[in-house]
């Protein structure tokens, strides 16, 4: 049986609005569920021209009130920007009105630089309690304890899924301890998920909700009718995160993306795509099972950073090829 896959939506703003964006997200998110998908999930970023999913929890609300089944959920809330207070109250909101549906994944960076610290109002040592105030935020959406004087309301008694996300083994360290389950950023900081995958199964101590540990690791699928194709829209991506990494004030051009990628200092925004599967049907759909047993994963979560009409061609490929139940 293969694993499952969901999806990890960039919320990419690819040079239409804003709003052109989050309609394509929920097309996405509909298409998704029908499609068999698992989990549609947003990850946290603040200012990124490119990204739109800074609202994680507003943008979370919008998906799950416009599909009827998928799950949908963070990949992640940075929590060190937030109280645990706070994201307790508002996934509380969100499992509420959405039962059985919510997921929300907890990591440990900003989401942004130091100049978005700043305007968070948050201190810089926030993401040195990240592992409290995990147990804390457990806490709150769990039965409330006798005489607790602070109480998340929504959010008590909720039980919504906690999922660790990283790309170190920071995560995995603070994952299997607490029997929560782990998701690896694979799919832009490849180095240590094979390291960060052993040592958590080798940690894991059971726990009430989740009694064996479980996996999801991040791969970037870019399907398309031919390899070709496939390979153009990987280039594609591969220039504009040369271009995302420039300097602020810094415009490249497309061939200036391109001399950065031929040059050694290209290699490295390869390595941060290395888990990338590119290509027709059937070979996007060997390259996703080789990853899948290289990660020794439970589940895998998907991203394609392509414009709209690409993307849902993309993951539609993807579903059929892999035999999703849709």
């Amino acid at each position: 049986m293969p694993v499952p896959l969901s999806i990890l939506d960039l919320a990419t703003v690819d040079g239409g609005t804003v709003a052109d964006t989050f309609t394509a997200s929920v097309e996405l998110a509909r298409r998704a569920e029908d499609r068999g998908y698992t989990r549609y999930w947003f990850a946290e970023h603040h200012n990124m021209p490119t990204i739109a999913s800074s609202a994680t929890a507003v943008l979370i609300g919008h998906i799950a009130a416009r599909t009827t089944s998928i799950r949908v959920g963070a990949g992640g809330v940075m929590l060190p920007n937030h109280s645990p207070l706070v994201v307790a109250e508002q996934f509380g909101t969100l499992a509420t009105l959405h039962p059985g549906r919510i997921d929300l994944g907890l990591g440990r960076a900003p989401g942004g630089d130091q100049h978005v610290f700043r305007a968070l109002r948050r201190d810089p040592a926030a993401s040195d309690r990240f592992p409290q105030d995990v147990v804390e935020l457990q806490a709150l959406l769990g039965d409330p304890a006798p005489n607790q004087l602070v109480r998340a309301i929504p959010g008590e008694g909720t039980r919504v899924p906690l999922f660790v996300l990283g790309s170190s083994l920071f995560g995995a360290r603070l994952a299997a301890p607490l029997g929560l389950p782990y998701s690896f950023a694979s799919h832009f900081a490849p180095a240590a998920l094979e390291d960060a995958v052993r040592v958590y199964r080798a940690e894991y101590r059971p726990s009430a909700e989740h009694p064996e540990p479980y996996v999801i690791a991040a791969l970037n699928v870019f399907a398309a009718d031919t390899d070709e194709a496939a390979q153009a829209m990987f280039t594609d991506t591969l220039r504009r995160r040369v271009v995302q990494l420039a300097r602020p004030g810094v415009d490249l051009s497309l061939a200036d993306a391109d001399a950065v990628l031929a040059s050694p200092a290209g290699e490295q925004v390869r390595q941060m795509l290395r888990y990338s599967a590119v290509g027709a049907p059937e070979a996007v759909k060997e390259q996703v099972a080789q990853f899948a047993r290289l990660a020794d994963a439970d589940e895998l979560i998907v991203a394609t950073n392509a414009p709209t009409a690409d993307r849902l061609r993309s993951y539609e490929l993807l579903a059929e090829a892999w035999g999703l139940p849709g």
